[in-house]
């Protein structure tokens, strides 16, 4: 993203930030980005730019649409993803030590 807006003359309006992001050959993403941003009368800096941005934090950590598939698809009733809730343990193994079934 930044490399796009490198060399940008701030402050910038969004319409001189897409256009310079264009003349450097930014991807459809960054593209996307910068165009969904609000309208603001101008943008001072690159950190006022970043703040309007609506990313995907998952795409930044490198999770991909598989990825959050996968993972909406161990949710819990709690809406907690699985790895994210806490379970009890066995009162089974608590009692005996072991499980019977196993």
């Amino acid at each position: 993203m930044s490399a796009s807006l490198a060399g940008v003359d701030f402050p910038a309006d969004k319409d001189q930030l897409v256009a310079h992001a264009e003349a450097n050959e930014a991807d459809e993403e960054t593209l996307a980005a910068l165009r969904a941003m609000p309208r603001a009368d101008e943008y001072g800096n690159l950190t006022e730019v970043g703040r309007s941005l609506q990313l995907d934090p998952a795409a930044e950590a490198g999770q991909t649409e598989a990825d959050k598939a996968d993972q909406n698809t161990g949710r819990t009733a709690d809406g907690l993803a699985e790895h994210e809730t806490e379970t009890t343990s066995n009162p089974i193994v608590e009692e005996l030590g072991y499980n019977r079934g196993s």
